[in-house]
């Protein structure tokens, strides 16, 4: 896909498995790699069906329609591009997941402002250009929405990870390329 340019998203697995969706033409837009996906949705396996969700930088939509598509109940997208949500929005309807989907145009900090959750799996995969990881993690600890048992799935470039908390603890590590992917969950 070209910088900016459209380009279309591939389900991987579940129900909607093969299903391609279309990705708006923003620029920094960059879905979650078919094999990233592959293996956060591997380590998923147990804990998906029936799972509330957030996708807090929701971009194409890849990890939460994932979700979605492997049997989670509810996913809430929240992304901040106009263009981004109309997709979304389109995306939600063409796979008639529109009663499970809760599409959200706004911003991150806005968003975990309303109080919003718990949650059982919250994907962070932040634009790396905004170096927000480590703020983003912090505030959805203070406004507790994650759930007791509650995963938490961060994206970042290899050269910038996220600090350790002491509320969560490191469950699955991958890499691919200059991209890294971990697992958190909360401490017991």
């Amino acid at each position: 896909m070209s910088p900016g340019g459209a380009g279309r998203l591939r389900i991987i697995g579940g129900n909607w498995r093969g299903r391609k969706l279309d990705i708006a033409g923003v620029a920094g837009l960059r879905p979650t790699a078919d094999r990233l996906r592959e293996t956060l949705f591997n380590w998923l396996m147990a804990d998906v069906a029936g799972a509330r969700c957030l996708d807090l930088f929701a971009g194409t939509g890849a990890l939460g329609f994932e979700a979605l598509s492997r049997g989670a109940e509810h996913c809430d997208f929240i992304e901040v591009q106009i263009q981004a949500v109309a997709q979304l929005r389109q995306s939600a309807e063409v796979l008639k997941a529109e009663e499970r989907a809760r599409i959200v145009n706004g911003s991150w900090d806005g968003f975990l402002e309303t109080g919003a959750g718990p949650y059982d799996i919250v994907f962070l995969d932040p634009p790396f250009d905004d170096n927000l990881l480590d703020e983003v993690i912090d505030q959805v600890l203070a406004r507790d929405c994650l759930g007791a048992s509650a995963l938490l799935y961060l994206e970042y470039p290899l050269e910038r990870p996220p600090h350790p908390r002491e509320e969560l603890e490191p469950w699955k590590e991958a890499r691919i390329g200059a991209v890294a992917a971990c697992l958190w969950r909360v401490s017991d």
